[in-house]
């Protein structure tokens, strides 16, 4: 099969296209024909081997990738609900399915877990072989490439804003970076599903008005504005009721200085930096909660997945590639000049 893969770390000239073994699948997985998948800041680190990404080749090749949709073209054994021709989006968090937590129905907290494309070899190819409970059917309604821009991205804005932050209609949200694939998540969450009020930030005027299209009540330049001083006049002084931070360090003071009495600070995120200072005075005696999430659950995927075919969310895709050119790809994610999702396409 053709796919990406590296033998070396390095910049986006490592990424190599060519002939790769077409994976093997054992009796409770499937072999799916990818048809598209997603550009992740994980793949970058991964092809850099940073943030704890370094692995020892050994000659062995590593397929990158772990946002993908495709159809079903090989059943192990032992499945029973999935079948050659289904139409399926793979959650790319890899979990044991056999620990307490993952029985629990809490699999997020799986001490096994592993990402495709970074732990294990991934969809930067044109089949890839994932447990069959990873895989959750797509509606008609849903395109390859809308679903394989939505699950590393969708899966942390429902879980920060959703489940862990509990966020109200009533209740005011502050989404960092409306640009990035998780910000274009995060505003369709808070404000289509949730229904609260949405305030967002970016660099642009072309980039706010895109963050208004979709959905985004009020939008902060923040080369022009300070976030914590406009977050107060928009909120009358009041500040957030949760705020989803997948920035890191560049963001923290003035987004934990934006946060509410009572207020939920879920990160989601550190592309800007790990370390931040916490004033712990403010946090306690203004009740405030910070907590950190990294994906989420197999049934989040599936909600998640069933709005999008009913419409309710989408992924937001800046630009598609053929998988020949993620090369390519990679170098307009490190420009961060673009709006969304980069999805590759495999005919």
């Amino acid at each position: 099969m053709k796919a990406v893969y590296i033998t070396e770390h390095g910049g986006p000239e490592v990424l190599q296209y060519g002939d790769q073994p077409e994976p093997s699948i054992g009796p409770n997985d499937v072999k799916v024909r990818v048809r598209a998948a997603a550009l992740n800041r994980l793949d970058v680190y991964t092809r850099a081997g940073v943030r704890g990404t370094r692995r020892k080749f050994d000659g062995n090749a590593h397929i990158m990738g772990g946002d993908s949709a495709g159809e079903v073209v090989e059943v192990g054994s032992e499945v029973s609900q999935r079948k050659v021709g289904d139409r399926v989006v793979v959650n790319p968090r890899m979990t044991c399915g056999q620990c307490h937590p993952c029985l629990a129905g809490q699999e997020e907290f799986c001490p096994s877990a592993g990402m495709l494309g970074s732990s294990r070899s991934g969809s930067y190819a044109e089949f890839v072989g994932v447990p069959a409970t990873s895989t959750v059917l797509l509606p008609d309604s849903l395109s390859y490439e809308q679903a394989a821009s939505m699950p590393t991205v969708f899966l942390p804005s429902w879980n920060i804003l959703v489940r862990r932050g509990e966020l109200k209609p009533w209740e005011t949200a502050l989404i960092l970076s409306a640009s990035s694939g998780v910000g274009t998540a995060a505003i369709q969450v808070a404000k289509n599903v949730v229904g609260a009020k949405v305030i967002t930030t970016t660099s642009t005027e072309e980039k706010v008005e895109k963050a208004r299209q979709l959905g985004a009540d009020e939008v902060i330049n923040y080369k022009e504005e300070d976030i914590a001083d406009r977050v107060k006049e928009i909120t009358g002084g009041r500040g957030v009721d949760v705020v989803l931070d997948h920035v890191g360090a560049d963001f923290w003071p003035a987004a934990t200085r934006s946060l509410a009495m009572g207020g939920r600070y879920g990160i989601c995120g550190v592309t800007s930096g790990y370390r931040a200072e916490l004033q712990m005075g403010i946090m306690f005696t203004r009740y405030q909660t910070v907590f950190g999430v990294f994906m989420g659950r197999k049934e989040d995927m599936r909600q998640i997945i069933d709005l999008a075919g009913r419409g309710v969310v989408k992924g937001v895709i800046h630009q598609t590639f053929p998988l020949e050119d993620a090369a390519k790809a990679h170098e307009v994610m490190e420009g961060l000049n673009f709006f969304g999702k980069l999805v590759l396409t495999m005919e």
